[in-house]
């Protein structure tokens, strides 16, 4: 009697940020990605990994149309990893909303070939809020893509510390 064992193994993207480090060349352009339930900044940087800048923000209808807008973004831009912006707690546990990015991301890893990292947003909004306050900007445009800034601000980050 022979028995065969059919193994499925699933393509799975989701990488550390120290793995990504190694993975990606020294000159790629990373997608930042801040996730709310109803909106998700989009931020690109530029190929030689310095400035981070909002790109749009995208309305959350559904994890089919987020994947399938990330894949058009990606393909169009050029986009060699994605990072994730993965809100911990304060105290730098997981809590409800960092288990809900994790899943979501885990899902859209499986779909799109581009490596995939989490990194800590804790407070990229308050910094992004507080950057524009800063800058003299008045409180209506302060929140006017807030969702992107926040995602630039998150991705500013994970590119200075890829870089170092």
């Amino acid at each position: 009697m022979i028995f065969r064992s059919i193994i499925i193994i699933e393509k799975y993207n989701m990488i550390t940020i120290e793995q990504l480090k190694i993975k990606i060349e020294k000159k790629s352009r990373l997608l930042g990605v801040d996730m709310g339930s109803k909106r998700i900044g989009i931020s690109i940087c530029d190929d030689k990994r310095l400035i981070a800048t909002p790109f749009k923000t995208i309305g959350f209808t559904s994890m089919e149309n987020l994947i399938h807008e990330l894949k058009k973004i990606v393909k169009e831009n050029n986009i060699q990893g994605i990072i994730v912006g993965n809100p911990i707690n304060m105290d730098g546990s997981s809590g409800k909303a960092s288990k809900s990015i994790k899943s979501k991301a885990n899902l859209i890893a499986k779909k799109i070939e581009t490596p995939i990292a989490l990194w800590d947003e804790r407070l990229s909004t308050v910094g992004a809020f507080n950057l524009s306050s800063q800058l003299d900007v008045n409180v209506n445009k302060r929140t006017k893509n807030l969702d992107g800034k926040a995602s630039a601000f998150m991705l500013q980050g994970a590119i200075d510390y890829l870089n170092n």
